[in-house]
């Protein structure tokens, strides 16, 4: 009986197609110190199937060989990491590429990252099918009166962040635990009403 266990194949989990966002507003789940999963609504997830542009390539040469890619989707932004001989999956990506990638979701000094399994080149197009994909399967919105809390919230963060030179989008994303969507959706209201100004992509200030 052990025997037939022991020869059964692990079973794989799912890689789920997922935002950005969704990623970041997910709820981080540890056994211990180490990332059991992420809760995001009924699922639990540890393998994420993403397609994002890349903003930022890092390489490090030497005898510890580390490389990172930074995505982003316009839902917030998440870095892919790989260390030694794995460094070379990425020789052919560069900044501006879209890319699809499968992976673990892995979690050091509290910030979320992905060890890739799989990294495809993609069309530009394909960012615009996966956003497509995610919105078909979701909750189109909040009610009004939770967006109205919401909007209070952001604005609380904004302010709140003024001292640090600003808020981080994606950090609001995580902390927020609402929809992403809902959340970018009323960031573009208060950089409309002026309200609100980016000093660069994914970081908000307040004007008031």
């Amino acid at each position: 009986m052990n025997e037939q266990l022991t020869n059964q194949p692990m079973k794989r989990n799912v890689a789920y197609k997922l935002r950005i966002g969704n990623v970041l507003g997910g709820k981080v789940i540890l056994d211990g110190e180490r990332f059991k999963h992420l809760e995001i609504d009924d699922k639990k997830v540890v393998r994420v199937n993403i397609i994002a542009n890349v903003v930022d390539k890092f390489l490090q040469e030497g005898e510890k060989k580390y490389a990172s890619l930074t995505l982003d989707d316009a839902t917030g932004q998440l870095r892919v990491k790989l260390f030694g001989e794995d460094v070379e999956k990425i020789n052919k990506l560069n900044q501006g590429d879209t890319v699809l990638v499968i992976g673990l979701l892995r979690i050091w000094n509290n910030e979320l990252y992905v060890t890739p399994e799989i990294m495809k080149n993609k069309e530009p197009s394909y960012l615009l099918v996966r956003k497509l994909e995610i919105e078909s399967e979701q909750p189109k919105s909040i009610g009004k009166e939770a967006v109205a809390v919401l909007k209070d919230k952001i604005i609380a963060m904004v302010k709140e962040a003024e001292k640090d030179g600003g808020v981080d989008i994606g950090k609001m994303i995580m902390e927020l635990h609402e929809p992403p969507e809902v959340i970018n959706q009323e960031v573009r209201k208060l950089l409309e009403e002026g309200m609100a100004y980016e000093p660069r992509p994914g970081k908000l200030r307040y004007l008031g």
